[in-house]
């Protein structure tokens, strides 16, 4: 989904809290229905079962992490965020996943143009960093945003 570039150029309609493709997701949810026409996902396996079995596939976790690393160096960022996402489902408990994740999540927030990609990517960083460094998300989104008076990391 794309916006014509003299519409984003109007003030009043610049993303800043949400994102054009966000708000055609919804309105197609709203009244298209939830599904989304991948049958695999009518009656979907759970997430963690899925990951564990395509990280198996790929031989292992570490695996689909460092392709997503891969990924995100050639500038696919939003297939290495599916990617380290996976690899982390699949071993919650791996550091090298849970890094990789921080790495491909932070660059994603750094791009996003939206408070709420920009919110949702910061938790996702928030979250591995709190399973590398032994912390709370809590403390981990305090200290990304310390000393700032808006939300914009």
């Amino acid at each position: 989904m794309s916006v014509p570039d003299e519409l984003l150029r109007k003030p009043y309609l610049q993303p800043s809290y949400d994102e054009p493709e966000f708000v055609v997701r919804n309105i197609w949810r709203r009244y298209g229905g939830w599904y989304d026409g991948n049958p695999a996902n009518l009656k979907a396996a759970r997430r963690d079962e899925l990951t564990r079995e395509l990280a198996e596939l790929s031989g292992g976790a570490e695996q689909l992490a460092e392709r997503a690393r891969d990924l995100l160096a050639r500038g696919e960022h939003r297939l290495a965020g599916h990617l380290a996402q996976m690899a982390t489902d699949a071993e919650p408990s791996n550091p090298i996943t849970h890094q990789v994740r921080v790495e491909v999540f932070t660059r994603l927030e750094g791009d996003a143009p939206s408070t709420m990609a920009k919110g949702i990517y910061a938790w996702a960083v928030a979250e591995s960093r709190a399973a590398l460094d032994d912390t709370t998300r809590t403390t981990e989104l305090r200290s990304m945003t310390a000393g700032r008076t808006q939300w914009a990391l």
